[in-house]
Parts: structure tokens; C-alpha cells; sequence
């Protein structure tokens, strides 16, 4: 058993599919719309190890709306392994350059090698090793 894959919506699609190209080398597929729920297009995003994102959005979706049972912008957050601590590090200066840090890399009380990250919906991303 395994996770096939890990959804998101965003209000944005293409600067979201950006920032996952850009920063972590996803491949993205090509849109898929819906003819059944009018304005929702996805596109599913393959990084390096055959872990897959699916990013969506419609006409409906804006940041913050937590309405009850409302679709919503982000998730508590998505952990992409790097394979080095180098690799976080340079990673996470990079990214400290466009205003996207959160947390620097350290050394987490589980024993982690992380930093946190934004992505350009606010969500967190952690790159770890």
C-alpha cells in the first residue's frame, strides 16, 4: 500500500504548478476540466522519486474560505525529502530570497533535518533530508 498521490487546491493553478517546477523540479501534466463541475481544472505534478501532487482550483476557491465543509486552500503541510542536508540548505537560501522562509534549516527535536518553507498560497512545505 501507498499514497498515490496528494491533493491541494489553490486559487491560483499556473503560479502554484511555478512554484513546484521552479523549486522542485516537479514534472506537471497537462489540464484535465471538468464538463461536470464547470471551472475545475487539475493538473497532477511527478516529482524525481514518482510522488505525484495533484493541484486544483475553480472559480470558488479564495484563501482562507474554511466555510464549513468549504473546499479550501492548502493542507497542514507536505514534507519533500531532498537527500541532503546540503540540499536543504541551499534549498532554503534560495527560497530565504524570495521571502518564501519560514524556519531556517536546523536539526528538529525528532531528529529531522529540516527547514519550512512557503509556498505562494501560504501553505508550509518542509524540505527535510
Amino acid at each position: 500500500m501507498f499514497i498515490a498521490h496528494v491533493a491541494l487546491w489553490t486559487p491560483d493553478l499556473d503560479r502554484a504548478v511555478a512554484f513546484w517546477t521552479r523549486h522542485f523540479g516537479a514534472e506537471a501534466g497537462p489540464p484535465y476540466r471538468s464538463t461536470r463541475r464547470v471551472g475545475f481544472c487539475s493538473r497532477f505534478l511527478t516529482l524525481g522519486d514518482g510522488a505525484r501532487l495533484e493541484l486544483m482550483t475553480g472559480p470558488w476557491i479564495a484563501p482562507g474560505d474554511d466555510g464549513p465543509g468549504a473546499d479550501r486552500t492548502g493542507w497542514a503541510h507536505i514534507a519533500v525529502s531532498l537527500g541532503s542536508e546540503a540540499a536543504v540548505r541551499t534549498l532554503a537560501d534560495r527560497l530565504a530570497a524570495e521571502g518564501l522562509l519560514v524556519s531556517p534549516p536546523r536539526r528538529t527535536g525528532d531528529g529531522y533535518y529540516e527547514a519550512v518553507v512557503r509556498d505562494p498560497d501560504g501553505t508550509l512545505v518542509e524540505i527535510t533530508v
